[in-house]
């Protein structure tokens, strides 16, 4: 597996000159806008693992996850998502890499043991290729939650940078509490001076997290760093009464490391601002309100994983396996003869569905609307644990 890390240090990486020129040579054929998801990257570029893995690493800290549904208090429980999601961001491997794109029909499985005995189930598979589109699943059932829903990344070339647009809904569940739903949006992510400068990984713009069943919203701006001041990975948000707007906790802080939290004060201005103006004297009028330390993520680090064994051929680690090797190696030659091995297979497949008028069929989901919800989903019963496990684990065979 990849190292993983969780400093600011870790978001820029320096490129050789012999890289940087193959990717000007790309740049050079891209015009403002141009949809990436079709062009074919360098694999120095590339992440040793599958998207549908790395989509995992949300459901990495489970002792931000487990005690959620134990929760009596709705602001607390709010509160709870809130701080696991915010806490999900920090894992990832050293520099500015992207994983690999899924094919269709790849999927991943991976299971967890934990401390207390619990289990926990995880399933992504690649539902869409044109538009891409990951379907995921996991649950706990001894600890009564659920978190599903889908990414649709677009990537998108603008110059100096590229995008991801984080498109697609994240739904956290607890079914045992009438299956209070809390729906997130998630920031895009943004790769700055990929041509010209040392290249950075940022989160940016808007993302949300909202219970309808507890009128409860959360609104968060993750912001990006500017040329000459701001802090890396900064992101500040407020907790507020839906259907009122009433504020009532602003959040701030790093996702990278620190995140504070205290009930908002109406009263209190924004340091260092009268009357919209600058000011550089010091706000006597009363003591501030000194935050609580939310979340640390430095100090919450990745829970193991297991996969099933012997792999199936569409299951990420196996299907990419060479790919991966080669990566690892720092042989990007034979990195870049196994990803195009993989890619011309799934070209082969769709052009031999196509000549056969043959429908793709999705293996663990089924398509709602825009979302895909799991096959079976609505059979699983949460009051009978034992039962649940059972129905979970045959779809690990």
């Amino acid at each position: 597996m990849p190292h993983y890390t969780n400093d600011n240090d870790s978001n820029t990486e320096e490129i050789e000159e012999g890289s940087r020129s193959i990717l000007l040579a790309i740049a050079s054929q891209l015009t403002k806008g141009t949809d990436l998801h079709k062009v074919a990257l360098p694999t120095f570029v590339l992440e040793p693992r599958s998207m549908l893995e790395r989509i995992s690493d949300f459901m990495a800290h489970p002792e931000l996850i487990l005690p959620v549904s134990d929760i009596e208090d709705d602001t607390e429980r709010f509160i709870a998502v809130v701080k696991w999601f915010l806490a999900g961001w920090h894992i990832k491997p050293k520099g500015v890499k992207k994983p690999y794109n899924p094919v269709l029909g790849e999927f991943f499985r991976c299971k967890y043991k934990y401390k207390d005995g619990s289990d926990a189930y995880y399933i992504a598979e690649q539902v869409s290729h044109h538009p891409p589109a990951s379907a995921f699943f996991y649950t706990c059932p001894q600890h009564k939650v659920i978190i599903t829903g889908d990414l649709k990344p677009k990537s998108k070339f603008y110059g100096n940078s590229v995008a991801s647009l984080m498109k697609g809904t994240t739904n956290f569940i607890l079914p045992t509490r009438n299956d209070e739903l809390y729906e997130i949006h998630m920031p895009n992510m943004y790769a700055r001076n990929v041509l010209i400068g040392t290249m950075t990984l940022e989160l940016g713009d808007a993302s949300t997290i909202t219970c309808k069943s507890t009128d409860l919203t959360c609104e968060m701006d993750f912001q990006t760093k500017g040329y000459f001041s701001g802090q890396c990975n900064s992101v500040v948000g407020k907790i507020k009464r839906t259907s009122t707007q009433e504020i009532l906790y602003d959040i701030s802080g790093q996702w990278s490391g620190e995140l504070f939290i205290k009930k908002h004060d109406p009263n209190e201005k924004p340091a260092g601002v009268v009357g919209g103006l600058l000011s550089f004297k010091k706000d006597t009028t009363k003591e501030k309100q000194q935050p609580d330390l939310m979340v640390d993520v430095r100090k919450h680090f990745q829970y193991p994983l297991t996969v099933s064994e012997p792999q199936e051929e569409k299951e990420s680690r196996r299907l990419w396996s060479q790919l991966t090797e080669s990566i690892k190696a720092g042989d990007q030659d034979r990195a870049a003869e196994a990803k195009i091995k993989v890619e011309d297979s799934e070209r082969e497949l769709r052009k031999h569905r196509e000549q056969n008028n043959v429908q793709w069929q999705s293996r663990f989901f089924n398509k709602k609307g825009d979302d895909y919800p799991l096959k079976g989903i609505e059979t699983l019963n949460y009051n009978n644990v034992e039962e649940t496990c059972r129905k979970l684990d045959t779809l690990f065979v």
